[in-house]
């Protein structure tokens, strides 16, 4: 399929990789006492235009950034040069009417990486022989970057090859034992000498070119934004090596340590940590388990905090443990640092082979981003500021809609079955539900000989989770006769075998579950999917047990039908950190490249839903995190064990799927042809970076992308984007942040 893209204002990638964690009024230091040989900034500043609420200027050798944040605050970064490497001379802030506070003076930013191999795997290979698909390094290469079983820092010995484990694509990965050698460790360095300012909207980017980050090579780039005292801080780089697979951590480090300065966290079980760093200076970062990604410093007045992006900094897993994503160094007497960081393994031995780190095609734009916020109340208010941007990590309620989760492996029958009562509560889905999910939907693979039995007791049991207020929606994973890995969504309880002798009849009346579907052969499970309503979404197309699917299957009848909705939408199979939408290389283009395939016919269009793709839940598991959900439109949720109102939902596209941070309430299309236009509403919590309408003709999809970046953080908007639809099967919008979160609509057509 072609591909071209009308795009609006370029944004400046400004790159700057030791020196970025300053957000709502504080600097940062570096670990060591600033060097002597401070040397003279130059900037170029044509790329930089004046505006109200922020500004940048030159005087003395130094630079000085001056922005409006939250409420009446103003914040200043001023930043120079020592020893060629990028630091924040003084960053201070100011309140309604008061005096600059200076959080901290002669500051740096930290960047460490760690870079490993990235390999194909086993799980990726099987599918593809069986596509008698000629496995040529060029075939190797397009599919390694989506790989999901591969740990490019495990060493251990593999599992022999006579005694593989219970994971389907953990044995016989190619390449293995790993070499010690492939595993490199570096800390950012600098030979800058000049920088760029440029603004667009209400952001204002500040891009130090020559920055060294392993093999990686580009530049540290600074963001802030007009209205909040977020800060993005960036390495901006490109590696020419064939394989690698990384891991970055990001730290502010030189913060003035004295009396009143603390480093504070919530744990797992949601208790605030405090630690006021009494003791000996720390020969290495202190880990930190902390709740919602944040830790928070507070130094000279101020307190600042460290977080992630929330969902792209995290690539795919099988669970939601918190392995340890901040940390606190005390550097000596009279500094200490902060940050964000990447673990180097699963906690949890059975999935040590899934920690796969991010993939780095050569020449790939990789942005290694953390943010940053300063406040000048204590912990408390930086906890309640940072929280906001992720509604405190739990997906917001909209009239109108329920949040739907799908593709959870609880194995909710086979759970309870050992329970020996249908009515055990799992703790999984008491999580879920905290998370503000309405709607989850476990994923239990039931086989011989017990198959029967366990979907009895699923369908039971997902009864005896629902409420009006939540509801367990019954789903399952299969992996034989329509290709790939799908996923099956009931609308009420169904049983079926998967298998059908010589002379048995499709249907027949089982003695104890009654009416019951017996499956041999495509044709019947079709049969069965459509005579019970059920839906069919492929959950991680393209990768995993699915590559070369659902391409391998386009054309034939069970692809076709109605009832195979589509495929499911989850970021971090082949994290790649040069998207800058979630999924932005894999499962979108996808979206679009379906549809074009049925442009012709008079199918309904095919459409994603948002999975996760993980095992067992617990409190503490960062659900949010790792995540993202569908906003199904209906006012309340049906009675337990009738699940027909959601699947007509589902396959009407009356739903809309999101990170969590970008809704879209309600939206349509008015006119035609060359008068067509999107009116959406939009709402947003971190600064909205792009909007976009997306439509297709069968051949080519074209993006018409429209800027943001004049809109506040935490706003809403009515957007009406005209696009010609001259010649258009299908339309689709999207609407994406500066954190890469967004959401998108499904896809309708057109001139029809």
């Amino acid at each position: 399929m072609q591909r071209t893209c009308s795009v609006g204002p370029t944004r400046l990638r400004v790159g700057f990789t030791a020196v970025v964690f300053a957000a709502a009024g504080f600097v940062i230091l570096a670990f060591a006492p600033a060097p002597l040989s401070a040397q003279s900034l130059t900037c170029d500043l044509t790329g930089y235009t004046p505006v109200a609420g922020v500004s940048a200027a030159m005087s003395g050798g130094l630079l000085t950034v001056e922005w409006a944040g939250a409420g009446q605050e103003r914040l200043r970064l001023r930043l120079g040069l020592v020893e060629g490497a990028p630091q924040i001379d003084q960053f201070a802030i100011q309140a309604a009417g008061g005096d600059w506070v200076i959080g901290a003076r002669h500051a740096a930013f930290e960047f460490k990486i760690v870079e490993g191999l990235r390999r194909i795997s086993n799980q990726q290979l099987v599918p593809l022989r069986a596509l008698d698909v000629e496995l040529t390094s060029e075939v190797v290469d397009r599919y390694k970057w989506d790989v999901f079983w591969d740990a490019p820092l495990d060493l251990r010995e593999p599992v022999p090859a006579n005694n593989p484990p219970p994971i389907e694509g953990v044995a016989h990965q190619p390449g293995l034992p790993r070499s010690p050698g492939e595993v490199r460790r570096a800390n950012a360095s600098f030979d800058v000498s000049t920088c760029r300012v440029a603004r667009e909207g209400r952001s204002l980017t500040v891009a130090f070119p020559g920055m060294h980050l392993g093999s990686f090579d580009g530049e540290l780039v600074l963001t802030v934004y007009s209205g909040t005292n977020l800060i993005r801080v960036e390495s901006v780089a490109a590696t020419d090596l064939p394989s690698v697979a990384y891991k970055y951590d990001v730290g502010i480090v030189g913060l003035d340590l004295d009396d009143r300065s603390a480093v504070s966290w919530r744990d797992i079980a949601n208790k605030v940590q405090s630690y006021s760093m009494k003791g000996p200076a720390n020969q290495d970062d202190v880990v930190l388990r902390a709740a919602n990604r944040l830790v928070v410093a507070e130094t000279n007045g101020m307190a600042i905090a460290a977080f992630p992006p929330p969902h792209k900094f995290f690539w795919a897993r099988e669970v939601e443990i918190n392995v340890g994503y901040n940390w606190y160094r005390k550097g000596d007497d009279g500094s200490f640092g902060i940050g964000i960081r990447q673990g180097e393994q699963e906690v949890v031995d059975r999935y040590l082979a899934n920690w796969s780190l991010y993939s780095a095609p050569p020449g790939s734009e990789q942005h290694m981003a953390g943010f940053f916020y300063a406040t000048l109340g204590d912990r408390t208010d930086a906890f309640e500021a940072v929280l906001a941007f992720t509604n405190g990590d739990v997906y917001r309620s909209i009239p109108g809609y329920k949040v739907l989760g799908s593709h959870y492996h609880t194995d909710m029958g086979r759970k309870l079955l050992a329970t020996g009562s249908v009515d055990s509560r799992l703790s999984d889905f008491e999580v879920l539900r905290s998370a503000g999910i309405n709607i989850a939907g476990p994923v239990d693979r039931p086989r011989d000989p017990t198959q029967l039995e366990e979907q009895h007791w699923l369908f039971r049991g997902a009864e005896r989770h629902s409420d009006d207020d939540f509801m367990v929606m019954p789903q399952m994973e299969n992996t034989n006769l329509l290709g790939g890995h799908w996923d099956l969504l009931f609308s009420h309880p169904v049983y079926y075998a998967d298998e059908r002798a010589d002379g048995t009849p499709l249907v027949t009346d089982h003695p104890e579950y009654g009416r019951m579907y017996n499956i041999g052969s495509t044709e019947d499970m079709m049969t069965m999917i459509e005579a019970e309503d059920m839906l069919v979404f492929m959950p991680h197309p393209r990768t995993k047990g699915s590559t070369g699917y659902p391409d391998a299957v386009a054309g034939t009848p069970q692809f076709l039908s109605d009832w195979y909705r589509g495929v499911g939408w989850r970021w971090g199979m082949g994290s790649d950190l040069s998207e800058r939408r979630l999924s932005d290389h894999r499962v979108i283009p996808l979206l679009d490249d379906m549809n074009n395939w049925i442009a012709g016919t008079s199918l309904k269009l095919k459409s994603l839903l948002a999975i996760t793709e993980t095992y067992f839940k617990a409190p503490g598991d960062d659900i949010y995190a790792n995540g993202p959900v569908s906003y199904v439109r209906m006012d309340q949720l049906p009675e337990p064990g009738d699940y027909a109102p959601i699947v007509s939902a589902l396959r009407d596209g009356e739903y809309f799927v999101t990170s969590g941070e970008v809704l879209i309430p309600s939206h349509a299309y008015e006119g035609q042809g060359a008068m067509m236009a999107v009116v959406a509403d939009v709402a947003w919590t971190f600064p909205l970076d792009f909007v976009e309408v997306v439509y297709g003709d069968g051949t080519t999809t074209t993006t018409h992308t429209l800027s943001a970046k004049d809109l506040p953080a935490f706003g809403q908007n009515t957007f009406r984007i005209p696009f010609d639809a001259t010649g258009q099967a299908w339309v689709r919008f999207a609407a994406w942040d500066v954190a890469g979160n967004g959401a998108m609509t499904m896809p309708v057509r057109v001139n029809r």
